[in-house]
């Protein structure tokens, strides 16, 4: 089957919409469009210009959605509060328990020993293609910023001891952390998306990590063969170590796109765990998970191992499994107390409140596209433009992503807007429209994106070096990662 065909089919089944809520306005549809224009103008407008936190844009922009659309102000605040409410309760306790994990292998040192053992005797030819799968791996239960402090200390480090250039060693690490921060669960992006598309969420990651590792190779080993070319920056010029970081001034004035961290209270301990439960302990929600899209895919509906595996895989007991087992291997057994235990995972928490917050305002945002009606108006365009509509949600964050800096509301954007389109489609496709809407939500990040000004200072680069570096990488994780969604569309 062709493209075209596969995309023309996928676009056939997104209408007629299914279970649409009844709208709280009866605006036209030129009204309507003026609404979503006006709603996303205003979180755009507060983000890039008046340095608005998203969450304070994110409840605005819904407000004046809802008021060009005409609706009553005690409906704009139910409608708002509803989606706050539902994406807090599903996305945000996924958010959490994940974040609990990854501050156990922070704390314990887990990563140091998964680094230390994929690193040891790895010839300088193969190491750009080692640090990236350290960086896929840890990637996993770890958000952006705190991958990058973990890692950048041990890129500076090995490039000075063998002599590398450091793109071609951190454009891989960067690759791995950015490509699973924006494809794969439990990272908020995806999650978010999941949410208000309503896919389902082992197919989602199943097929994000199968999408994720030729991305991967395209924007990380090959990519940064040509990096190196046009950023010759040795590791002498860096400053290495996990001090360096964003002036004040810059993290002040730049869009919380990524989770903030903060620092950990609970010791850092002489005895690190083993390499086999590290690597057990991260990837162990990721696997139950795996494990039930699998026994769905092949077992009876009333097979009672499939609903075992169901019961196992769904995402909250797999995350909450997941906190339980790197509580006991990186924090008892290695030496940590009950009181030390209980403080490096509630020292999690604190961390991730600004993210939080983004997702559950993103979902009252999403909620007042839906009610107003301004969801399906432009579903119906959309349709008339011959779209498809992974095109469409990849086209849409990119055009966000751009203009707020934000990975995380253009998700929200793009994901609301093309959620009515996504009420016919099948899992297969539900699954692919988040990765694509995940994919768009990474191009070229730049000066309005705090992850930019992260990478600049960590490596000691220029604006215009970090451009050429981290945008362009940026650029190439998404275009890849659509062309394969769609390669991908063709036999699913």
């Amino acid at each position: 089957m062709s493209l075209t065909a596969t995309l023309t089919s996928a676009w056939s089944v997104a209408l007629p919409f299914a279970d649409a809520p009844p709208k709280l306005t009866d605006a036209g549809n030129t009204q309507l469009l003026l609404a979503a224009l006006a709603g996303i103008a205003a979180v755009v407008l507060l983000i890039s210009w008046a340095k608005f936190h998203p969450f304070l844009a994110l409840i605005i922009g819904a407000a004046v959605m809802g008021g060009v659309a005409g609706v009553q102000p005690a409906d704009i605040v139910t409608s708002f509060t509803k989606g706050l409410g539902s994406t807090t309760g599903s996305v945000g306790l996924l958010i959490a328990l994940g974040a609990m994990i990854g501050k156990l292998l922070q704390d314990s040192g887990g990563s140091e020993t998964i680094v230390d053992r994929l690193i040891g005797g790895v010839s300088p030819r193969r190491l750009p293609w080692m640090m990236a799968l350290i960086a896929f791996i840890l990637g996993i239960p770890l958000f952006f910023e705190v991958g990058v402090v973990l890692l950048v200390p041990v890129v500076i480090l090995v490039a000075r001891k063998l002599d590398l250039s450091l793109m071609k060693v951190g454009i891989p690490a960067l690759a791995g952390l950015s490509i699973l921060h924006g494809f794969v669960p439990p990272h908020p992006g995806p999650l978010l998306a999941i949410d208000i598309v309503k896919a389902d969420l082992s197919t989602v990651l199943l097929y994000g990590l199968v999408i994720s590792v030729p991305t991967l190779i395209v924007s990380g080993p090959l990519l940064a063969r040509f990096v190196d070319q046009w950023v010759p920056v040795h590791a002498s010029g860096a400053p290495g170590g996990s001090d360096a970081g964003p002036t004040q001034t810059q993290t002040q004035t730049q869009t919380h796109s990524r989770p903030q961290t903060s620092a950990s209270e609970a010791p850092r301990l002489t005895k690190r765990p083993g390499f086999v439960p590290a690597v057990l302990s991260i990837t162990l929600p990721v696997i139950l998970m795996l494990l039930r899209a699998i026994g769905e895919l092949t077992l009876d509906e009333e097979n009672g191992v499939r609903k075992f595996l169901e019961f196992l895989g769904t995402p909250a007991v797999a995350l909450l499994l997941g906190v339980l087992v790197s509580m006991f291997f990186l924090g008892f057994r290695t030496g940590m107390n009950r009181s030390q235990v209980e403080k490096s995972v509630g020292s999690a928490l604190p961390g991730i409140a600004g993210i939080l917050l983004i997702v559950a305002a993103g979902g009252g945002f999403k909620q007042m596209l839906v009610d107003a009606g301004v969801g399906a108006v432009i579903g119906d365009l959309a349709k008339g433009s011959g779209l498809s509509p992974l095109i469409l949600g990849w086209l849409i964050a990119v055009g966000i992503r751009l203009a707020t800096g934000s990975a995380t509301v253009a998700t929200i954007t793009a994901a609301g807007i093309v959620s009515p389109l996504a009420a016919g489609l099948d899992k297969p496709t539900l699954a692919l429209l988040v990765l694509a809407v995940g994919a768009g939500s990474l191009f070229f990040s730049h000066v309005n994106d705090a992850g930019f000004w992260l990478v600049k200072e960590y490596f000691g680069l220029t604006i215009g070096q970090t451009i050429k570096s981290w945008s362009v990488m940026e650029t190439v994780i998404s275009v890849a990662g659509l062309i394969f969604v769609l390669l991908f569309s063709l036999v699913v």
